[in-house]
Order: C-alpha cells, then sequence, then structure tokens
C-alpha cells in the first residue's frame, strides 16, 4: 500500500482538508517538518503516531495551513485601499461588504477595519461589513481575541497603535473593541466552493493560493468572481497571478499590487 496516499487520506477524514487540493511536494514538505518533531523515520511511522497522538491533529493542521502574517503585510497595497478604492466604493455605495478570505490569525481583516473605521470617520452615513474567513478554528481564536507581539505591529504607525491597541503587562498588544467589532470571524472551507457571502465589494486573498494545485487556483478565482458585485475588486497576494483560463474574468486595477476589478 502507498502509505503517503494512506496518510494523506486519514489527513483528511480527521482534518477535513483535502490534500489533492494542494501541490503534493508542498503536502510532503510540511509532513516530513512534523515528522522531524516527532521523530518518525516515515509516512507510515507518522501516520501511526497521528492516530495515537489526537494533540498531534491541530499541529499538522497549523503546519498545513501556514499562517504566517502581519499587520498591514505590504503596506503599499494598503494605502491603494485607502487612497482610492474605499474612497471610490464610498461614493457609489451606502453599503460597503468585504470578505478576507483566508485570514488566519486576523492581522489582515483587522488592517482593512483601521482603514474603515478612518473611512468612517469621514462618513457616517455609510455601513461596512468585513467577513473574515479560515479553515482553521484554532488560527481563528487566536483573531477573535486579538492579542498580538509587538513584532507584528510593525508596520503601523505610532498613532495608530495609540488609538486602535492596548498596551498589556506582558509586552503584547490587544486590538480595541471599536476595531473588532468591525469584524465578523467565521470558519469557511474555500474548497466548499461556496463564498460566505455574495454582493460583495471586495475579496483579499492574498498568499494563500501558492499552495494550490492550479486546477484549484482557477476554481477559486471563478468562487470570488461569483461573490463580487458589478466593478467589485479582488486583491491577490504580490506572488500569484489569475491563470489563463479565468483571467478573462478581471481586468488589472493596479497591476503592481495585485489589485483586479471584477470584469463586466
Amino acid at each position: 500500500m502507498d502509505e503517503f496516499a494512506s496518510l494523506q487520506r486519514t489527513i483528511e477524514r480527521l482534518l477535513g482538508i483535502k490534500c489533492s487540493n494542494y501541490k503534493e511536494d508542498y503536502i510532503k514538505r510540511r509532513l516530513l517538518s512534523r515528522m522531524r518533531l516527532t521523530n518518525a523515520a516515515d509516512f507510515e511511522a507518522y501516520h501511526r503516531y497521528l492516530l495515537a497522538n489526537p494533540q498531534e491533529r491541530e499541529l499538522l493542521r497549523n503546519a498545513l495551513t501556514i499562517n504566517v502574517t502581519k499587520f498591514f503585510r505590504d503596506p503599499e497595497v494598503f494605502e491603494v485601499l485607502r487612497r482610492e478604492i474605499l474612497p471610490d466604493l464610498a461614493r457609489r455605495r451606502d453599503s460597503i461588504r468585504i470578505w478576507c478570505a483566508g485570514c488566519a490569525t486576523g492581522e489582515e481583516p483587522y488592517s482593512i477595519a483601521i482603514l474603515v473605521h478612518e473611512l468612517l470617520a469621514l462618513r457616517k452615513d455609510i455601513s461596512v461589513t468585513i467577513y473574515a474567513t479560515d479553515i482553521d478554528t484554532v488560527v481563528l481564536q487566536k483573531a477573535i481575541a486579538g492579542v498580538y507581539d509587538a513584532k507584528t505591529l510593525e508596520n503601523v504607525d505610532e498613532k495608530r497603535i495609540r488609538k486602535h491597541f492596548i498596551s498589556r503587562d506582558d509586552g503584547t498588544f490587544e486590538v480595541l473593541p471599536h476595531i473588532k467589532s468591525l469584524v465578523r470571524f467565521r470558519e469557511h472551507d474555500l474548497m466548499s466552493g461556496e463564498p460566505v457571502a455574495r454582493y460583495l465589494d471586495i475579496v483579499t486573498c492574498r498568499n494563500v493560493t501558492i499552495y494550490f494545485t492550479e486546477k484549484q487556483k482557477d476554481d477559486l478565482t471563478q468562487l470570488f468572481y461569483s461573490a463580487l458585485a458589478s466593478g467589485g475588486y479582488y486583491v491577490m497576494g504580490k506572488t500569484e497571478y489569475l491563470g489563463r483560463e479565468v483571467e478573462h474574468l478581471f481586468v488589472p486595477y493596479n497591476s503592481a499590487q495585485k489589485i483586479f476589478r471584477k470584469a463586466a
């Protein structure tokens, strides 16, 4: 029996993560990192370890769904959102809906919430909803708690830190309630084929699809297209791209920052 294939089936059953949606090399690299840490000699040995040690399941889930981020990661992207996209939507809409897909521990949706809070100070007549989703319930709990190390705030200026965070005795910083209240965190599997909502104005999915197969990337692009309202914006990661089969669904808005608009 192919022990790697058998292990993948167990991962799908126990964790609900469909391994075939990821590149095989990526899955193997993440498994090998856990095997080294658990002293498992091969896939068969690690398979036995996984079945015998329930606590390993969440550790493996975290390894497979890498959650490395920070506030205002790629600051230029957020500047375009602040200076151009959010004001444009505020001129055309009395309600703005945003989806942060694959939000990990919450730094990205909270970064957007800070921009939204600044917008609402100028435009009190509009409402904004930010949906933030991830398949990993452990990181979602961290996101809801909103407590972060100082290193994750290195792109946040002192004025914003004083206004939107509280410094804790242990050296960490907690997002204040007026920012937390703007974000709705929810468990969601991007592989489900269903969007978290429809008629959205912005979808951000950054540094997530780099781990997916080409087919899954295209499927996600189609999912986001269907979820966006006419003229809605799709924000990708700096190293990501639209596949040839789906590139017609969007037109470039800011190619350097990987921001696109839904094609008519």
